[in-house]
């Protein structure tokens, strides 16, 4: 039997503030990655761009996430 071994990096508590589906995927998919681009997110996480727009400006307002160069990554 093939034995999986996943990466020791926790995934830190997903805030209270993040009330959509789609918000919490990205959100999360960023803690995970360690920051992505809007079209690395969309092609992995099947969603449009202008969706993925959406959801992170919506959580730039809410200060959990900031765009650095071409990556959005979470807030400090």
């Amino acid at each position: 039997m093939i034995e999986q071994t996943h990466p020791s990096a926790e995934i830190s508590q997903l805030p209270t503030e993040v009330e959509s589906p789609q918000g919490k995927l990205v959100y999360l998919y960023i803690d995970a990655t360690g920051g992505a681009t809007a079209d690395e997110m969309g092609k992995i996480l099947s969603m449009k761009k202008i969706g993925i727009l959406s959801v992170l400006n919506s959580l730039s307002s809410a200060g959990l996430v900031e765009k650095r160069n071409d990556q959005y990554v979470l807030a400090n």
